[in-house]
């Protein structure tokens, strides 16, 4: 495949993601309402779902490239975790309230889980079925949390579809649905298409492009979804986001991608990528402990994602 027609190709793939993601949140919102399940439910078991990533890891995974499967979980969730929370720590320091000391477990024992399943090299349709009952286990705990003060909100579009939802009716949102899902799919085979014909172009890693490119294009929307709540005076919704895309990519995506195909997990990421992204949610968990996230611990978290991004270029 020619380069030129590789670049189109991935950039008419992204867009037509990115497109048809926040559609696809709205048709299953909607139609979850829509068939009577509970807002609450909805709100805890939606709190990080980001369609674009599951559906790029997905068909990485089937079309086995595995550095592009894995960079749509690891890569993703350090865009979340330090760019977009850094970055938003850094224009509007945030101080909390109250913070729910046994939440702050879920992100960390999500990554260690990963981490450990994947520590033989290889991530097998066992490991995907643990690391979905591990997002079972973690939305039943989020729910017992609820009962003793935890506020679940939700935002963005699953927000959104909550409010207006009367309006529509459930078969609208069902037909929003299917369509989305076929267009995310689509999208999905052209990103990663041309991915791979750039990828053996340039020369490059197709870890380190999923890590740090593909990553950041497919999830740089984190900080749309970060920032303004801070802003606004609620930074309780910022760090919300963290939380559930921790849960969401390294649980839920993780497991459906691994039971696509199995993975091979390479050296890299056993040894560099997987680390310090842990390392990176136990730093962020402690600036929680504290109540607090300055400026200065919003450049730290920027300096790491900088760190991370820079490491699989120069070695």
């Amino acid at each position: 495949m020619h380069i030129i027609v590789a670049i189109v190709l991935f950039a008419m793939g992204l867009g037509l993601i990115l497109y048809c993601a926040e559609r696809l949140v709205r048709g299953v919102v909607g139609t979850s309402v829509g068939f009577g399940v509970s807002p609450f439910l909805i709100s805890v078991v939606f709190i990080g779902f980001d369609p674009e990533n599951l559906a790029v890891g997905a068909v990485g995974s089937f079309e086995g490239e595995a550095g592009i499967a894995l960079g749509s979980i690891i890569g993703s969730a350090m865009v979340a975790i330090a760019l977009a929370f850094g970055i938003t720590a850094l224009i509007a320091p945030m101080t909390f309230a109250t913070v729910p000391k046994p939440i702050l477990l879920v992100p960390v024992l999500s990554v260690l889980l990963l981490g450990l399943l994947a520590a033989d090299g290889r991530l097998s349709r066992m490991d995907g079925a643990i690391l979905l009952l591990g997002f079972v286990f973690a939305v039943v705990f989020l729910t017992w949390l609820s009962k003793w003060g935890l506020d679940i909100r939700p935002t963005g579009e699953v927000a959104e579809v909550l409010e207006e939802t009367d309006r529509c009716s459930r078969w609208r949102y069902v037909g929003l649905f299917v369509l989305s899902l076929a267009g995310l799919v689509i999208g999905s085979e052209m990103l990663v298409a041309g991915a791979t014909a750039i990828i053996a172009a340039f020369g490059l890693s197709g870890t380190v492009f999923g890590m740090t490119i593909l990553a950041f294009l497919i999830s740089i929307e984190e900080l749309a979804r970060e920032l303004p709540a801070a802003l606004q005076g609620r930074p309780e919704i910022s760090f919300g986001n963290v939380v559930g895309s921790i849960l969401a990519f390294f649980l839920f995506n993780a497991g459906i991608i691994v039971l696509v195909r199995p993975l091979d997990v390479d050296e890299q990421v056993l040894r560099f990528y997987l680390p310090f992204c842990l390392g990176t949610v136990v730093i962020v968990s402690l600036l929680m402990m504290s109540k607090r996230v300055p400026r200065w611990a919003g450049g730290l978290l920027v300096l790491l994602y900088g760190i991370f991004v820079l490491k699989g270029y120069v070695g």
